[in-house]
């Protein structure tokens, strides 16, 4: 289990493989200059609810992985991140498609 830090106080466990996706999408968007919302459905014992947080080029992030191997990457989970990441909704964990179910030319070459 990893752990996304947001601006030191937000925190927030993901699946060390879900993390690895979404610090590449994230940090994908972020290279290009890209500002966008990040949301995840809040663990039960907080609340149940939602958090949204606002991901800019400025913002403070840290990935924190618990294992000490690199998850293998699934190019078509990363394509389903990104084409939400660059909708109007923001980002947000999708399930994991099966590799090489979505193409790039379907998602706009969004990587």
């Amino acid at each position: 289990m990893g752990k996304f830090i947001y601006e030191g106080t937000v925190k927030v466990d993901f699946d060390d493989r879900t993390l690895a996706h979404l610090q590449i999408v994230i940090g994908t968007k972020l290279r290009r200059g890209e500002a966008f919302h990040f949301s995840w459905k809040d663990d039960a014992s907080i609340g149940d609810g939602r958090t949204t947080v606002w991901v800019h080029p400025r913002c403070s992030l840290v990935y924190k992985y618990y294992g000490s191997r690199r998850p293998p990457l699934n190019i078509a989970w990363i394509d389903a991140l990104a084409f939400t990441a660059n909708s109007p909704s923001g980002l947000h964990v999708v399930p994991e498609p099966p590799e090489g179910s979505v193409g790039r030319e379907e998602r706009g070459a969004l990587l």
